[in-house]
C-alpha cells in the first residue's frame, strides 16, 4: 500500500499567504494534510491522495459550484458537502486563483461580521 505524500512546505505557505486577511482564519492539522478553519467551518483543506496526487477542497457559493464541476480538470466535486469544490494541483497550478478560491471559500463559511473585514480578490 502506497502512503499519501506530505504537502509541500511552499504549499502550505500560499494557501497561508492567501488566507492572512481573514480575520480568525486558522491552519490546522487534519485527518490528512493541512485544513484551515473559521470557528468550527472548515475553509479549505490541502492534501495528498493515496494516488500521489494533491488536492485542495473548497466550499463555493451554491450557484458556481455546477459551473466548478461542469468545467472539469483541474476541478472536481467532492461527496463532502453540497457546496465543497476540489481542485487537483501540480506544478501548473494558477495560484492566483487558487488564493481567490480560497478566499472566496472563507467568505462563505465566515460570519458575516468576519466577511465584511476582508479584502476580497476580484475574478
Amino acid at each position: 500500500m502506497v502512503g499519501r505524500p506530505e504537502v509541500p512546505e511552499a504549499w502550505i505557505a500560499r494557501v497561508d499567504g492567501a488566507l492572512a486577511g481573514c480575520p480568525e482564519c486558522r491552519r490546522e492539522s487534519a485527518w490528512t494534510g493541512v485544513r484551515w478553519r473559521v470557528g468550527h467551518s472548515t475553509v479549505a483543506h490541502l492534501f495528498g491522495g493515496e494516488d500521489q496526487l494533491f488536492r485542495i477542497t473548497f466550499r463555493a457559493p451554491a450557484d458556481e459550484v455546477m459551473a466548478f464541476e461542469r468545467g472539469g480538470p483541474p476541478f472536481f466535486r467532492t461527496e463532502w458537502g453540497s457546496n465543497v469544490v476540489g481542485m487537483v494541483l501540480d506544478d501548473d497550478t494558477d495560484w492566483d486563483e487558487v488564493a481567490e478560491l480560497v478566499v472566496e471559500s472563507y467568505c462563505v463559511q465566515a460570519p458575516t461580521r468576519l466577511v465584511e473585514q476582508v479584502d476580497r480578490p476580484t475574478r
